[in-house]
C-alpha cells in the first residue's frame, strides 16, 4: 500500500497550487478582503487533473495484478497460494512444516525437538501450564497433515534410539522418534525384524502406530497390533505406561490415539525373526481374480492387487517366506527391465511431440536428455502425467502404458522382508484410502471385489481422469478401539482401497485444478460406496470438510463407528487444555458433543 499512499500525496501536491495561497497575517487578510476579488477559477480543471491521476493509479494497480498472476512463481514458492500485497519477508524464527506431498503446510514459531525423555516431560509440563500447543508431529508423511498446527508442534526425531532388545521374546523397546528403516537396520544383528510394513520406511514409530498404518496380508493385523506397551507423556498426569496388563482400557484406546492422548515417548514392539521373502508379480484380470480370490488371500502371507483404470489389467503381488528346501524359484523372465520400460520412454517422447508441436524440428526436451534412461517407471509416469494430468484420454494412454509395463515385468524377486514389503508410490499425490470388513478367510464375503467393480464403473461413467494404480490390500482385525480395522471378532478381515491423483507439477494453478478434480473423484466414491460398504477413511488420509453440513454428517458417521465419547473423555482427563490437539481433531471430535 505504500506506493499507493505516495501517489496520493503526489496528487495532493499537484492539486494544492490551484487553491488560494494562505494569508500570513490578519492585516494582510483584511487588505486582501477589501480589494475586489477575481472570480474563482473553474474547478473543472482541478477535477480533470484529479481524475487523470486516479486513472493512472488504477492502471498501475491493474498492471501490477496482471503481472503478478501471469508470470511464473519462483521455484521455491510455486506451490503456495498467491497473496496480494505480501511484501514483508517471513520472520527468521518462523518454521515452515509441510507434509510429504506439500498438500498441507503450516508456519509456526514453536517447533520443539527434545533429546531426552526428561526434557520432553519438562516441555509438556511447561506448555500445559502456559496453555501452549505442542501437537505431536512425526515425519510428516501423512497425506492429510494430521500432525500439523501453526500453534506449535513437538517432534521426537532426536529421540531415536533402540533402548532394549529381548532376543528370546523377540521384543524391542525404542524411543518413538526412531524411523522404521533405522529400527529394522539396528535389530538385524539380533535376527529380528518387524512383522509387517507400510509402503514407506521413513515414518517415525510413534507416528505410524498412532494413525493405524498397515501393510498387507489377511492374516496380519495393522501395525498398532505389534505394540506391546507404550510410554505416554501426558499434560495432566505426567508420564504413564500403558499395556495389556497396565491400564488395558486406556492402552487399547491410546494405541491408535491420533496423538491426542499423550506424546508417545517409548514403544515396545513384538517382532519376528528376520526372513527372506519370495515376491511374485504377475498380471491377471478381475474375472480370473474372482475365481482365485479366496485361495490368493489364504495361501499367501502377503498379497495386494493393483488395478489400472480403463484397462482390464490387475497386477497381483504376492510375498511368502523363502523355502529352505525348495530355494528360490527357477524362472527366466521374458523381458529385461530395459525392455519393460522402453515403451514408456517412447510414449514420453511421443507425447512431448504432441504437446509441444513448436519443438518438433528442434531438440525436444527430454528426448535427447541422457537422464531419461536413468528414470524409474514412477518418475517417467510423473513426467507423462505432467503434460496433461486432467485429460482423460491422455491419462488412459499412460494407464495402458503402465499395464504393458507390468505385463513385461512379471517374475520373481528374492530379498529380505524389509526390502520386499514396500512399494514405490511415485511422486507427490492426493490420496484417499478406505477400510471396510470383508468377512473372514474361511468365508470371504467378496465385497472387496464388488467394491472395486463399482468403483471402476463409476470412474468410466463419470469420465474421471483416474491414474493408476488403485491399490487394494488386506489385514486381519485390530483390537485398538480407534482403528478403522477394529473388530471384536477374532477372524474378521478388512480390505483397504486407495485412490490417488498425482501432483506432478509445481504450478500452483494446475495443482489447484488437480486438487479440485481429486476431491470430486473422492466425493463420488464417498456418496456411492462408503455407506454401502461400511467403509471408513484411514486416519492419515481423512480430510475435514469445509461445508458445515458435510462436517456434521462426518462427525455423526464417526460416532457410529468409533467410541468418540470414550476418546473425548480420555482427552479431557489427560489433556484438559488441549495442548496436543489441532484443528483437525477439534473438528472430527468436538468436545462440546461429548455425552
Amino acid at each position: 500500500m505504500l506506493p499507493l499512499l505516495n501517489l496520493r500525496r503526489s496528487i495532493h501536491s499537484l492539486v494544492r497550487p490551484l487553491r488560494p495561497p494562505a494569508a500570513t497575517s490578519s492585516g494582510v487578510h483584511r487588505q486582501l478582503s477589501s480589494l475586489p476579488q477575481p472570480p474563482p477559477p473553474p474547478s473543472s480543471s482541478g477535477d480533470a487533473e484529479l481524475r487523470k491521476y486516479l486513472g493512472y493509479t488504477l492502471l498501475i494497480l491493474g498492471c501490477g495484478a496482471a503481472t503478478y498472476y501471469s508470470f511464473p512463481f519462483p521455484e521455491d514458492a510455486k506451490h503456495k497460494k498467491a497473496q496480494i500485497f505480501r511484501y514483508a519477508p517471513l520472520p527468521p524464527d518462523l518454521h515452515t512444516v509441510s507434509n510429504w506431498s506439500e498438500t498441507h503446510e503450516v508456519q509456526t514459531r514453536t517447533f520443539i525437538q527434545p533429546e531426552t525423555l526428561r526434557e520432553l516431560e519438562s516441555i509438556v509440563k511447561d506448555c500445559n501450564q502456559n496453555k501452549q500447543k505442542i501437537r505431536p508431529v512425526g515425519s510428516g508423511l501423512s497425506p492429510n497433515g494430521i500432525g500439523l498446527t501453526r500453534a506449535g508442534m513437538v517432534n521426537l526425531a532426536l529421540m531415536d534410539k533402540v533402548l532394549e532388545v529381548d532376543k528370546e521374546k523377540k521384543r524391542v523397546r525404542v524411543q518413538a522418534g526412531i524411523r522404521v528403516q533405522q529400527l529394522v537396520d539396528e535389530i538385524k544383528e539380533y535376527g529380528l525384524t518387524l512383522q509387517n510394513f507400510a509402503s514407506i520406511r521413513e515414518q517415525q514409530i510413534g507416528g505410524i502406530v498412532q494413525v493405524g498404518a498397515h501393510g498387507t496380508g489377511a492374516k496380519l493385523p495393522p501395525i498398532d497390533e505389534q505394540v506391546i506397551s507404550m510410554k505416554l507423556v501426558t499434560p495432566a498426569k505426567g508420564t504413564i505406561e500403558v499395556s495389556k496388563e497396565k491400564n488395558p482400557e486406556l492402552f487399547y484406546l491410546a494405541r491408535c490415539g491420533l496423538g491426542g492422548l499423550g506424546v508417545v515417548a517409548e514403544v515396545t514392539l513384538q517382532c519376528v525373526e528376520k526372513m527372506e521373502l519370495v515376491e511374485h508379480t504377475f498380471v491377471s484380470n478381475l474375472k480370473e481374480i474372482k475365481k482365485n480370490h479366496k485361495k490368493l488371500l489364504s495361501e499367501n502371507k502377503h498379497v495386494k492387487y493393483l488395478y489400472i483404470p480403463y484397462t482390464d489389467t490387475v497386477v497381483v503381488v504376492t510375498c511368502n517366506p523363502l523355502s529352505k528346501w525348495k530355494g528360490p524359484p527357477k524362472f527366466k523372465p521374458k523381458y529385461t527391465q530395459e525392455e519393460a520400460i522402453q515403451h514408456v520412454r517412447d510414449l514420453y517422447c511421443d507425447s512431448l511431440r504432441k504437446y509441444r508441436k513448436e519443438a518438433v524440428t528442434a531438440n525436444i526436451p527430454g528426448e535427447n536428455d541422457p537422464n531419461i534412461n536413468e528414470l524409474s517407471f514412477t518418475e517417467l509416469r510423473d513426467k507423462l502425467l505432467d503434460l496433461d494430468p486432467l485429460n482423460k484420454d491422455h491419462v488412459m494412454n499412460v494407464n495402458q502404458a503402465e499395464a504393458e509395463f507390468w505385463t513385461k515385468s512379471e517374475g520373481y524377486r528374492v530379498a529380505w522382508s524389509d526390502e520386499i514389503l514396500g512399494f514405490d508410490c511415485g511422486g507427490q499425490q492426493w490420496v484417499s484410502e478406505t477400510c471396510f470388513p470383508v468377512g473372514s478367510l474361511s468365508k470371504p464375503s467378496m465385497r472387496d471385489l464388488e467394491y472395486i467393480e463399482e468403483l471402476m464403473q463409476l470412474i468410466e461413467k463419470e469420465n474421471i481422469p483416474a491414474p493408476a494404480p488403485i491399490e487394494q490390500r488386506w489385514t486381519a482385525c485390530s483390537k485398538s478401539l480407534m482403528s478403522p480395522a477394529y473388530s471384536s471378532l477374532e477372524d474378521e478381515i478388512f480390505s483397504w482401497v486407495g485412490i490417488i491423483m498425482y501432483l506432478p507439477t509445481t504450478d500452483a494453478r494446475q495443482r489447484k485444478e488437480i486438487t479440485e478434480d481429486f476431491f470430486h473423484y473422492r466425493h463420488l466414491a464417498q456418496t456411492n460406496l462408503w455407506d454401502k460398504y461400511s467403509a471408513y477413511e484411514h486416519w492419515a488420509k481423512i480430510e475435514v470438510p469445509k461445508d458445515k453440513d458435510e462436517l456434521a454428517a462426518l462427525q455423526l458417521r464417526l460416532r457410529k463407528r468409533f467410541p468418540v465419547d470414550s476418546y473425548n473423555q480420555a482427552r479431557k482427563e489427560l489433556d484438559p487444555n488441549r495442548i496436543l490437539s489441532n484443528n483437525m481433531l477439534e473438528k472430527l471430535f468436538p468436545l462440546s458433543q461429548t455425552v
